[in-house]
């Protein structure tokens, strides 16, 4: 038997004013993106925006069905945008915001969901090349990730389909 321990490191920001200016941009674009959001069930708006390697700026924001399972992510509404709309053009980053609409603001950054990971991987395997998350609630910290891997290292992905 032998024992693996996965470590990853992330950065803290304090406010969104820290972040780089780019980063910051994203991230403004995702807020104004999570007040469109479809969340008649929930309450709970989440924006995201797609930084391209050419410069645009893809939004996306969730969208919630009766039949639950129907709906989608806003990062994946996001990042399916950006392949139907770039095909061909690798991501730099994106950036996850959330909100609610009842309550108590959130104040912690928000993860994405499982499949939104896996989505995450599938556009870093396609493009061959790692890309920032930036993770945000209404207030408070952001959390920077360097490469969606780090969030599932033991992940599934299309080695896995071919074998090899």
């Amino acid at each position: 038997m032998k024992k693996f321990q996965q470590q990853f490191e992330y950065t803290v920001y304090d406010k969104l004013s820290d972040l780089p200016d780019y980063a910051q941009s994203l991230m403004e674009a995702a807020i104004a993106a999570r007040a469109n959001a479809h969340a008649p069930y929930s309450g709970f708006h989440v924006g995201s925006a797609v930084l391209l390697d050419n410069g645009e700026v893809v939004i996306g924001n969730n969208q919630e069905n009766a039949a639950y399972p129907s709906g989608l992510c806003g990062e994946r509404v996001a990042m399916f945008f950006a392949g139907a709309k770039f095909p061909n053009v690798p991501f730099k980053a994106v950036a996850i915001t959330a909100q609610r609409i009842a309550g108590p603001k959130v104040n912690k950054p928000v993860g994405s969901c499982g499949p939104c990971r896996q989505v995450m991987l599938e556009y870093r395997n396609t493009f061959k090349q790692p890309f920032e998350l930036y993770f945000f609630g209404e207030v408070g910290q952001i959390i920077r990730v360097a490469d969606p891997y780090d969030l599932m290292p033991l992940s599934f992905g299309p080695d896995d389909l071919s074998g090899t």
